[in-house]
C-alpha cells in the first residue's frame, strides 16, 4: 500500500500555490454568496423593508461606511429627507427622523426606561471602553451626572465668572494686538478654540493650556482633530469586525490620534489629583473613587474637554460667519450690544442675559450650523415602539439628524436663510416648529453643559462686538459649504477683519 501511495503522490505532486488559490477562490465565492443573500434579505425580507430610502441604503452597510469616511453624511441625509420625507432608512437597520415628535419618542422619558444607546456608535471598543457620562447605562449615568451637576449649576458658573472673564479679557487683548486696525484678517476659528480651550482647562482642571498666552494651539487641540478622524474609522471597523479590534488598534498606537488624546487626558488628571480640593467641574468625579475607576475618570475628563471647548468654539465660528454673511443682522446685533452697556466692565455673565437679539442670533446659528450635525442613535426596545407616528420594530437604530431636521421646509420657513427673528415671534415664521430644533438634545441625557455654553458664547460674542466691527475677509465665502463632518465639524480657516470701535471705551 505504501508503494501505491508513493506512486500516487509521485504521479500527482501537491501544487501548494494552486491549492492556495483554489482555497481563496472558494472562500471568496462563499463570502460573495453570503453577501448576496444578505443583500436580498435586507431589501425584500428585513423588518424595515417598507421604510423609504435608496436601494444602496437598504441593501448593505457599504454606503453608510463610505459616507462616514467621506464626511458628508449629514448633507446627504438631508437630500434623502428632501426626497423621501420625514423618515428615511439610511442603513439596513437604521432610520433617520426629522420631526419634532421624534425627539420625545427617541430621547425622552418612557416611564421606567429609556431607549438604550447604540453600542455601534457609543462603545466602539466594546467592553474594553470605560464608561463616560455619554456612553454609560442609565444607572451609571445617573451617578456621573449627579457628581457633575453642581459644577455646571448657575450658582457655580457665577462663582467661576472671574476665571471666565480673565480669559475673555486676554482674548480681547490678543485680538487688539493682532488685528492691526483691521488691515489684516485674523483666523477666528483658532482664536475661538484658544479661549474656549483655556477656559475649560481652568474650570475643569485648574490648569490652563496657555493657548491665548502663547497665541498658538496646544498639542491636545491637534490631537482632538486626529481623534475625531480616528473615531470615524472606528465606526466603520466596528461594522465589519468585533469591537475588540478597535481596542487593539488604539492600544498598539495604530490609531494614534485616539491614543494621544487619551494620554493628554491622563496627564491632566494626574496634575489635577495633585492639587488641593477646589470647586471645579471635575471635583465631583474625584470624590467618587468608590464607583469610578481611573480609566473612567480619564475618559470622562476627555469628554469634558471635547464637549466644553470644541463645540462652543464651533458655534462661535459659525455665528461669526453667518453674521458676517448677513450684514443687516450684524448691524442690529452690534447696535444692541453697544447701546446696552456704557463700558466693557458692564458686560458680565448676568448682564448679557438681557440681550434678546443676541440669543436669537445664537439660536439661529445653532439651527443653521449645529456643532453636532449628525444623529445620535438609540436602539428601539423589545416589542417595538412608535416614533413620530411610525411603528418601528425592536433593535432598530433610530435618531434625529440635526442638520436635515433644522434645514427642512417641513419644520422651518425659509430654512436655508439666516433669520434670528424666527425666535422672537415674527409673524413671518409663525408656522415654524421650533421644538424640532434641540441642539442640546432632550430628556434625561440632554447636555449638562448647556448653561455654560450659552453663557460663554454670549459673553465672548458681546465683548467682541462691543470692541470691534467685523467683516468677512476674502476666502470665507463658502466656509460652511466646504466643511466635512467626522463626529464634529472639520473647520477650515475663517479669515475675518476686526476693526476697533473708537467709541467703545
Amino acid at each position: 500500500m505504501d508503494n501505491t501511495m508513493r506512486s500516487f503522490w509521485g504521479q500527482r505532486p501537491i501544487d501548494l500555490p494552486c491549492l492556495g488559490v483554489t482555497f481563496v477562490a472558494w472562500a471568496a465565492a462563499f463570502v460573495a454568496i453570503g453577501f448576496g443573500f444578505r443583500v436580498l434579505y435586507n431589501i425584500f425580507l428585513h423588518p424595515l423593508r417598507k421604510f423609504p430610502g435608496p436601494i444602496a441604503c437598504h441593501s448593505s452597510e457599504l454606503w453608510r461606511m463610505y459616507k462616514i469616511w467621506s464626511g458628508d453624511m449629514p448633507q446627504t441625509v438631508k437630500l434623502l429627507h428632501d426626497k423621501y420625507g420625514p423618515v428615511v432608512r439610511i442603513a439596513p437597520n437604521e432610520l433617520s427622523f426629522i420631526e419634532s415628535q421624534a425627539w420625545k419618542d427617541i430621547y425622552g422619558h418612557h416611564g421606567s426606561y429609556e431607549m438604550p444607546k447604540d453600542p455601534n456608535f457609543y462603545r466602539l471598543q466594546g467592553k474594553y471602553q470605560p464608561d463616560t457620562i455619554i456612553s454609560a447605562d442609565r444607572e451609571h449615568h445617573s451617578v456621573l451626572r449627579r457628581q457633575l451637576a453642581h459644577g455646571f449649576s448657575e450658582r457655580s458658573m457665577q462663582a467661576q465668572e472671574p476665571i471666565i472673564r480673565e480669559y475673555v479679557d486676554l482674548l480681547i487683548c490678543r485680538l487688539e494686538e493682532h488685528c492691526k486696525d483691521g488691515r489684516a484678517p485674523l483666523e477666528m476659528t483658532a482664536w475661538f478654540n484658544f479661549v474656549t480651550f483655556d477656559i475649560i482647562g481652568d474650570l475643569a482642571f485648574g490648569n490652563a493650556f496657555n493657548c491665548l498666552e502663547k497665541s498658538q494651539y496646544h498639542p491636545w487641540i491637534k490631537a482632538i482633530s486626529h481623534n475625531l478622524k480616528n473615531n470615524a474609522l472606528m465606526r466603520i471597523i466596528v461594522r465589519l469586525v468585533p469591537p475588540y479590534v478597535n481596542y487593539v488598534l488604539v492600544q498598539t498606537g495604530v490609531l494614534k490620534g485616539r491614543k494621544d488624546f487619551v494620554n493628554y487626558s491622563k496627564d491632566m488628571i494626574r496634575k489635577r489629583q495633585a492639587l488641593e480640593t477646589r470647586p471645579d467641574l471635575i471635583e465631583g468625579l474625584l470624590k467618587r473613587k468608590d464607583v469610578l475607576t481611573q480609566a473612567e475618570l480619564v475618559l470622562n475628563a476627555s469628554v469634558l474637554i471635547l464637549a466644553g471647548s470644541e463645540t462652543t468654539a464651533t458655534l462661535l465660528s459659525g455665528a461669526t460667519f453667518l453674521l458676517g454673511s448677513n450684514r443687516d443682522a450684524l448691524a442690529k446685533l452690534s447696535h444692541e450690544v453697544r447701546s446696552s452697556f456704557n463700558s466693557e466692565d458692564e458686560i458680565t455673565l448676568i448682564s448679557v442675559n438681557k440681550l434678546d437679539y443676541m440669543l436669537a442670533c445664537l439660536n439661529e446659528s445653532l439651527r443653521l450650523y449645529p456643532p453636532v450635525a449628525i444623529g445620535l442613535p438609540r436602539l428601539v426596545p423589545t416589542g417595538g415602539h412608535e416614533i413620530a407616528g411610525y411603528w418601528v420594530p425592536e433593535d432598530t437604530s433610530v435618531s434625529v439628524w440635526q442638520w436635515p431636521a433644522y434645514r427642512s421646509q417641513m419644520n422651518f420657513s425659509k430654512p436655508e436663510e439666516f433669520h434670528p427673528e424666527r425666535f422672537l415671534g415674527d409673524e413671518r415664521f409663525s408656522k415654524d416648529d421650533l421644538t424640532a430644533m434641540q441642539p442640546f438634545s432632550v430628556g434625561p441625557r440632554n447636555c449638562i453643559g448647556r448653561n455654560l455654553a450659552y453663557a460663554e458664547m454670549r459673553l465672548i460674542l458681546a465683548r467682541i462686538l462691543y470692541k470691534f466691527d467685523i467683516e468677512l475677509a476674502p476666502g470665507a465665502g463658502e466656509w460652511i459649504k466646504s466643511q466635512r463632518v467626522h463626529m464634529l465639524w472639520n473647520k477650515p480657516n475663517l479669515p475675518v477683519y476686526l476693526k476697533p470701535v473708537k467709541s467703545s471705551s
